[in-house]
């Protein structure tokens, strides 16, 4: 008996450090990146909207598939999925390494998005599959934890990379880490997470979604022309395909019923929605606002950018314990409010704003998210039974990114109405700041809402394999 307890306590440790490492490598990357923009637009001599799209071609191709990888992982094995999304994203890395031109870079980085949502999604699923309901808040804190790490220490040793061996030095820098985290995969993750009953694949539902993402986004990044309002409208209907789609079909990849039966599941997704589409771009805008518009170099940006990210590092698994004893709905709520009062002071930002100003506007931010993030996670995943973790934990995934990605939109929407295909020089400080200063009211008005999404949840609580059967079946 004792040497079983020993043997899973083993296997729990190495599963949470190579999921830990995974998604710390995955945020690491995409915060660190950010930093670099102004340098990779300087090389490339690229406008706005293009350095927008090296960030935005990896979201995209992370949302859209997510969803599919995540029933893969339920069919065929967690931990292959885990193992081939390192691979797949150690590779992409490579490549980026190389990129002669910034098109290059943005194909690459899409395939490092695919790469990325397989370790994302896999991660939670294997952590909420492994650690009971009494032990699942701390894991997923220590989890969300890592992202935020990761978050911290993009904008620190992405600035310190970039400044002083160029930008291709920061996908150099997360190779050894990905090959530790395959190390620990390979040797120490005993066994594999799976369903036995393997359903058949919704290749329909997962091309109506993702062509819905792509017509929705680009039509988002060629705004304010005529053909971006058509293909904003196609992308709607084909997004109403899909659910249409999905809720009439016998294995959806989006199991649209689960939303309708679950009230937890389907507010705490939304309020992911939210919350994630009023704040991901706030370090997109001000790496660029501190780098073009302040002078900074990329090392002292990434400084100031550290703030928010470092607090949610030091406060989520708080939350996560917290969440375990304390209603999620509560404190995910609180913490959608602080987000909101971190957001309103960014509305003002002007040429000649205080650095001291921005940092106390991004550690409120760090925050409310980190008393948002991790009871919100805890709330979706003990909704629903095991046999739904890789569909949940992929439709949370799907949330967080999609919300990313609206956020994008909304930038490159509104950069490409102010700016045009100019790129950021002092002639065009003002409307720059102009389009920041919409993209911030924006933001705040959709964080604000998610609140009352958030609130609407009802008490939060693990739902009993029973009570999950019945409430589908009425």
């Amino acid at each position: 008996m004792s040497s079983n307890i020993d043997e899973s306590k083993k296997i729990k440790t190495a599963a949470l450090t190579a999921c830990t490492l995974g998604t710390f490598l995955v945020s690491f990357m995409s915060s660190s990146l950010n930093v670099a923009l102004p340098s990779i637009g300087n090389e490339f001599l690229s406008d706005a909207i293009l350095l927008g799209w090296t960030t935005t071609s990896y979201l995209l191709a992370s949302a859209m598939f997510l969803v599919p990888l995540g029933k893969i992982a339920d069919m065929y094995g967690r931990k292959k999925n885990l193992t081939y999304g390192l691979l797949l994203f150690t590779l992409s890395s490579l490549f980026c390494i190389f990129s002669p031109s910034i098109v290059f870079l943005i194909c690459c980085r899409a395939f490092q998005g695919i790469g990325g949502s397989m370790v994302v999604v896999t991660a939670t699923a294997i952590l909420t599959s492994i650690f009971p309901p009494g032990e699942r808040g701390r894991a997923l804190g220590i989890n969300t934890a890592s992202v935020y790490l990761g978050l911290s220490l993009g904008p620190v040793l992405g600035g310190i990379l970039t400044q002083h061996f160029g930008w291709r030095s920061i996908f150099l820098a997360g190779i050894p880490l990905a090959a530790l985290s395959l190390f620990l995969v390979f040797r120490k993750m005993k066994g594999e997470w799976t369903e036995e009953k393997r359903e058949k694949l919704d290749v329909t539902g997962s091309l109506f979604y993702s062509a819905g993402l792509v017509l929705i986004i680009y039509g988002l990044s060629i705004m304010p022309s005529r053909t971006s309002l058509c293909l904003i409208v196609a992308g709607m209907l084909v997004i109403i395909l899909f659910a249409w789609w999905e809720w009439r079909i016998e294995n959806p990849i989006l199991d649209i019923k689960l939303f309708a039966a679950n009230r937890v599941f389907t507010f705490s997704n939304l309020a992911a929605l939210a919350n994630y589409s009023a704040t991901y771009a706030v370090s997109f805008l001000l790496s660029l606002y501190l780098q073009y518009v302040k002078g900074l170099n990329p090392q002292t940006a990434g400084l100031i950018l550290v703030s928010q990210p470092i607090v949610m590092a030091v406060f989520s698994p708080l939350a996560g314990r917290l969440s375990d004893r304390i209603d999620p709905r509560i404190l995910a709520s609180t913490g959608m409010a602080i987000v909101v009062v971190g957001l309103i002071p960014l509305i003002f930002l002007e040429m000649h704003t205080s650095l001291t100003f921005i940092v106390c506007s991004l550690i409120v931010l760090g925050f409310g998210f980190a008393l948002f993030s991790s009871p919100n996670v805890n709330a979706i995943m003990s909704s629903v039974q095991k046999n739904f973790y890789g569909v949940a934990s992929a439709t949370l995934s799907t949330m967080r990114l999609t919300g990313q990605l609206l956020s994008m939109g909304i930038v490159m929407s509104l950069l490409s109405t102010n700016l045009g295909k100019a790129s950021i020089a002092p002639e065009n400080y003002q409307s720059f700041l102009a389009g920041n200063k919409t993209t911030f009211i924006i933001s705040a008005a959709i964080c604000f809402g998610g609140i009352f999404a958030s609130l609407a949840r009802g008490k939060s609580g693990h739902v009993p394999e029973e009570a999950m059967i019945n409430e589908q079946e009425r």
